[in-house]
C-alpha cells in the first residue's frame, strides 16, 4: 500500500480542499456520481482516458474522505454502487461553479493550454 513520504501542509481551507480534491478525476467522479452514474463500469465508460486502477484509487480516496459511500450488494458476482454522502453533496455547487467558469473561459483556457503543450514539445 502507498504511504506518503512527505506529510501535507494543512494550514488553511485551500490546503484542506486541495488535499481532498487533488487528483485528476476526483471532481469529475463526484459530478458523475451526482448525475446518477454509480457503478464502476459506468464511471469508466464516462472517463475512458482514465485507467481502471486510477479510478479505483481515486474512488477509494473519496470514500476515505467521506465524500462518497460504497455499497456492495450481496450477490455473485458482487455489484458495487457509489453514492454521494451529505458531505459530498455540499461540494456539488462548487464543482458546478468551476465547470461554468471553465465553460465561460473555454476559448482562452484552450489557447493557454495548447501553447503550454506546444512549448513542452519543442
Amino acid at each position: 500500500m502507498y504511504k506518503r513520504k512527505i506529510q501535507p501542509t494543512l494550514n488553511c481551507g485551500l490546503d484542506l480542499v486541495g488535499e481532498v480534491l487533488y487528483g485528476k478525476w476526483k471532481p469529475r467522479l463526484l459530478w458523475l456520481i451526482h448525475e446518477g452514474f454509480q457503478r464502476p463500469s459506468e464511471l469508466k465508460r464516462k472517463i475512458p482516458d482514465a485507467s481502471i486502477r486510477v479510478l479505483h484509487m481515486q474512488l477509494k480516496e473519496l470514500e476515505d474522505h467521506e465524500l462518497i459511500s460504497r455499497f456492495i450488494y450481496p450477490q455473485v458476482p458482487p455489484k458495487v454502487e457509489y453514492n454521494l454522502t451529505e458531505f459530498g453533496k455540499s461540494l456539488i455547487p462548487i464543482i458546478e461553479a468551476l465547470g461554468k467558469w471553465g465553460d465561460e473561459h473555454e476559448e482562452r483556457l484552450r489557447k493557454v493550454i495548447s501553447c503550454k503543450l506546444a512549448g513542452e514539445v519543442s
